[in-house]
Parts: structure tokens; C-alpha cells; sequence
């Protein structure tokens, strides 16, 4: 069964639900228990409190394992809060955590500001690294952590290697592949332990709600399933909901998202201003070999490096776009614009260009096209 298949038909039997086609809204706290014998844990139910699942989040979990091919996925209220619980079950106090320079930036301030306060190192490497990886590890190395492609810089990591390394070593792998999703690389596949999507973006893929998954195969998923108990997370069954309904059309948006995006990064590659364009999809850009090895898709978002301009310039920019927004999050179906801000530990990025991160939306790309020309004038650049 192909995976626009798999999407439509998974996680939903109108058998169940009174033959409606969607699975509906379960809202509710206090579960009521058929027995004593069920509340006393002898009795084995599927359901026994809110926060722990209901028929709602249930069939986005089963929605989400179909399109993994893991053993199961726990829900969390965001990709950041999703990032969070796969790093908290693979470390522990006076672990040391591998991070690709390139991650997510809320990703470095939890290693930064949280992680460090319950003694665990993390130590930022090269994303291309590939095998060298192995000269990092130590004894103490608990996971490598990896975004790929990178947050604004869009390296493509070379995932099979590194997984390899860690595997030698008993290492555990996470990676946040909110860029691809499952249906353009499947991480567990590679044999990554731990895939991050935040479903906030193309999951949901309306930009009205928040969500974020992990999924796992056999003792890792024991394990996730232990500590997103423990730390209390819960999703809204709403947003649930949302997030099923976007799921539906995940596929048809993707190859639009991919179509325009490569057709925009391919028009700006020509622009005479235009230093470098960072879109792995793109023949010719960073990246590429290894997104052709190992992807089968790509996602809308990328970043270009432009001829250095002044605030005032970029503000004439963007201020006055009328297609691309100026937001943060990224993956529904509107065009959006922000200057890139690169932090790097491991290895300077360097670049003395004016950085842009682009969502390609579902808009027309001549009108996508239009907006930005327009912009490129009210900057100062010849177009």
C-alpha cells in the first residue's frame, strides 16, 4: 500500500464511530472504570484517564506509526516539547549529549540553559561530520542528537554513518526530521532510535495549532513511554484533531510545497544578487548527493544568501511584502519570510551576505515570484 494510501485509511474505522469518517473529539479528563478489578489494574482497559490517551489521540498515534513504521508514538504539546522528551529519555545526569551545530534554535537553548543545570554536557559537532563523529563519542556519550537538513543552514547529515558509529558504541540517535517527514526519509528505517516531527508544521499543515510527535521501536519506545508519563504531558483533543484532518492531505500539500519550492530556488539561483541558495532538492546546492542518496522527497523551506544590504533596505523589504509573511514556525499553507539569525559553536558559518529563510506555501509561484521581485527593487537590488 503506498503511503498516500496509508495516510488516507490509517488511524480511523467508521465501524467504531457510528460510520462518521473521522474519528471524533473525545474530550475528557476522569475516565470512568467498568470494575474494581479494572481500577485495581487486574483488568486490563484501553483507556483509564485523559492525559494517558483517549479514541481521539489514539488514532493519530496509530495514524503517525503507519507513516514511521514504529512500534508506537507518544504525543507531546509541541515539536520543541517533542524534542525535549527524546533527549530526556536517552540522558540522564553526567551524560554527555552529541548536538549538530545546526539544530533547531530552542533545541541549543535547552541544551544550554536546562540541560546544563541537571549536569548533563552537551558538545556541539560539525553537521557534516559523517564518521569522524566517532572521534567524539566518550564513555559517558549517552546520545547524538541530529537535524537533518540543519535549522536555516540546511546541511544535509550523512545519517547512515553517524548511526553506525553510535550503534558501535552503544549510543543512542534522535533526530528531528520535521523537514522530510516520514514519507521523504524515514529515520527509523536508517536505525535512528528516536524521530521527531513537529507535527505544528507539515502534519498540521494549516498553521493553527501545536503538536509535536516521537516514535520508537521495542525498549527505546518502554522507555519514551516512561518518561512522557512522568513529566505529565498531554495534547487538547482539538489540536489532535486538527492534526489528523491536515494529516489527510499531508502527502498532495508536500509535492505542491517541494514543486513550487524547487521552482522559486531555482529562479533566485539566476538572480545576479543571489550568492548562494541552501535547498538540498536543488541540483548543484549543498547537499544535494546526499538528500539524492537518501531522500525520496523535500520539503518547501529553505534560505538564500543575498548581496549584503542595510537595515533600513531589508526592512523595505519585508515590511512590505504582500504574499510572504514575516513569522516564525513554517509548514502551512501561507509563504513566510525571516531574516536568518545563525548561532554556531562547533564551527563558524561563515557569511557576510543577508541570509533569508523562505516558506514556500501553496500560493502561485509567479505571484510568490512577483512579491519578491518587488521586494528585491524596494531593497535596491537590480532585478
Amino acid at each position: 500500500m503506498k503511503d498516500e494510501t496509508k495516510i488516507v485509511v490509517s488511524g480511523r474505522d467508521p465501524k467504531d464511530h457510528a460510520g462518521a469518517v473521522n474519528t471524533p473529539v473525545y474530550r475528557a479528563s476522569t475516565i470512568i472504570y467498568p470494575s474494581l478489578a479494572a481500577i485495581r489494574g487486574t483488568e486490563k482497559i484501553p483507556y483509564t484517564y485523559g492525559r494517558r490517551g483517549t479514541p481521539t489521540t489514539s488514532a493519530l498515534q496509530d495514524a503517525i506509526n503507519v507513516l514511521e513504521g514504529a512500534d508506537g508514538t507518544m504525543l507531546t504539546p509541541s515539536g520543541a516539547a517533542a524534542v525535549s522528551l527524546a533527549i530526556m529519555t536517552g540522558v540522564s545526569a553526567g551524560a554527555h549529549l552529541l548536538m549538530v551545530d545546526s539544530a533547531y534554535q530552542p533545541t541549543r537553548k535547552l541544551c544550554d540553559q536546562l540541560l546544563s543545570d541537571y549536569s548533563v554536557e552537551t558538545e556541539y559537532y560539525d553537521p557534516l561530520i559523517g564518521g569522524d563523529i566517532a572521534n567524539l563519542i566518550r564513555d559517558n556519550t549517552a546520545m547524538i542528537f541530529m537535524e537533518s537538513p540543519g535549522s536555516q543552514t540546511f546541511e544535509v547529515q550523512d545519517v547512515p554513518t553517524i548511526v553506525a558509529a553510535a550503534q558501535k558504541a552503544g549510543v543512542k540517535t534522535a533526530i528531528d526530521n520535521t523537514w522530510a517527514t516520514p514519507l521523504n526519509f524515514r529515520p527509523l528505517d536508517f536505525g535512528v532510535d528516536f524521530s521527531i516531527l513537529a507535527a505544528t508544521k507539515y502534519v498540521v499543515g494549516h498553521a493553527d495549532a501545536l503538536l509535536g510527535t516521537v516514535a520508537a521501536k521495542g525498549e527505546n519506545l518502554i522507555k519514551l513511554e516512561r518518561v512522557h508519563g512522568n513529566i505529565g504531558f498531554s495534547v487538547g483533543p482539538d489540536d489532535v484533531f486538527l492534526a489528523l484532518r491536515g494529516l489527510r492531505t499531508m502527502p498532495t500539500r508536500m509535492k505542491q510545497h517541494q514543486q513550487a519550492a524547487l521552482n522559486i530556488a531555482a529562479w533566485l539561483e539566476g538572480m545576479s544578487f543571489v550568492r548562494k541558495v541552501f535547498y538540498p532538492a536543488l541540483p548543484g546546492a549543498p547537499g544535494h548527493d546526499l538528500w539524492q542518496r537518501d531522500f525520496s522527497g523535500a520539503g518547501g523551506l529553505f534560505s538564500v544568501e543575498l548581496d549584503p544590504c542595510s537595515e533600513e533596505q531589508l526592512a523595505a523589504m519585508l515590511d512590505n511584502m504582500r504574499l510572504f509573511g514575516m513569522g516564525y514556525s513554517w509548514g502551512g499553507f501561507e509563504s513566510l519570510i525571516v531574516p536568518c539569525k545563525i548561532v554556531r559553536t562547533a564551527k563558524p558559518f561563515k557569511t557576510d551576505g543577508q541570509m533569508l529563510r523562505l516558506n514556500i506555501g501553496l500560493e502561485h509561484v509567479d505571484d510568490l515570484k512577483a512579491d519578491l521581485n518587488d521586494g528585491f527593487a524596494r531593497a535596491g537590488y537590480e532585478v
